[in-house]
């Protein structure tokens, strides 16, 4: 089994709480309003949406997958972390053993946000994960996170 970490990070106008409301406290319901062509609905088929729930993403039709499921390990409001794993995601699990994800808004003195994404892929065998495989992942999570940005200067009463 391999293990490949993979970070980014984006700063963001909006600050770290209306940022983490919207798009990880609140994302079954604003993102597939925001991104109908790409996701149907998110469900939260176990648990109460906090640590150890169980949440399905359900793709648009025509999508390479028709949903993944994700289980969250941390939803921290404090200290706006969120953590997940990918539990089931059809051809991507032949690949994989699991993938765990981190997701960190910080506050900026600009009254903005630094926001820390960290992925680890644990591979199966010796399969050898080259970051180019990851960018189409991680150019859909930055269309997500600028769909709600965008939303969230567009609609500066929402998620205060």
């Amino acid at each position: 089994m391999g293990v490949f970490t993979f970070s980014d990070e984006f700063t963001s106008p909006i600050p770290a709480a209306r940022l983490f409301k919207a798009l990880i406290v609140d994302s079954q319901n604003l993102i597939p309003k925001l991104m109908p062509q790409a996701i149907k609905s998110i469900d939260v088929v176990q648990g109460d949406g906090g640590a150890g729930s169980i949440r399905q993403i359900n793709f648009a039709e025509g999508s390479q997958l028709s949903c993944m499921k994700n289980r969250v390990d941390e939803l921290n409001e404090e200290t706006f972390t969120y953590k997940y794993a990918l539990i089931e995601g059809g051809p991507l699990m032949e690949k994989f053993e699991s993938i765990a994800y981190e997701v960190k808004f910080e506050p900026t003195p600009d009254g903005g946000s630094k926001n820390k994404m960290t992925s680890t892929y644990y591979t199966k065998g010796d399969f050898e994960l080259k970051e180019e495989e990851v960018k189409a992942g991680k150019e859909r999570a930055l269309g997500m996170y600028k769909a709600v940005e965008a939303y969230l200067i567009q609609n500066p009463d929402a998620y205060v």
